[in-house]
């Protein structure tokens, strides 16, 4: 299996989670909050980059869980 960022990206049926590239979605929640839940699980795992997605489409928020050589100083988590 190989490691791709995971998006965290809206639907008709609620929220999914999708692996960069991918055409499927790994998994629909009802909600955004449990799709964060899912997708923070999913990136740790693999050690990826999770994309939160707003409403529009657009990006809202990232949050690394790979090797980030040049770490943020991020102080929401």
């Amino acid at each position: 299996m190989s490691k791709k960022n995971q998006h965290i990206v809206p639907t008709e049926n609620g929220w999914g989670i999708r692996g960069e590239g991918n055409s499927r979605l790994t998994k629909v929640t009802p909600t955004k909050a449990e799709a964060l839940e899912v997708g923070k699980e999913i990136a740790k795992n693999q050690g990826v980059e999770l994309f939160i997605h707003g409403k529009d489409g657009k990006i809202q928020d990232r949050d690394s869980y790979g090797n980030d050589p040049c770490p943020p100083k991020d102080r929401k988590h």
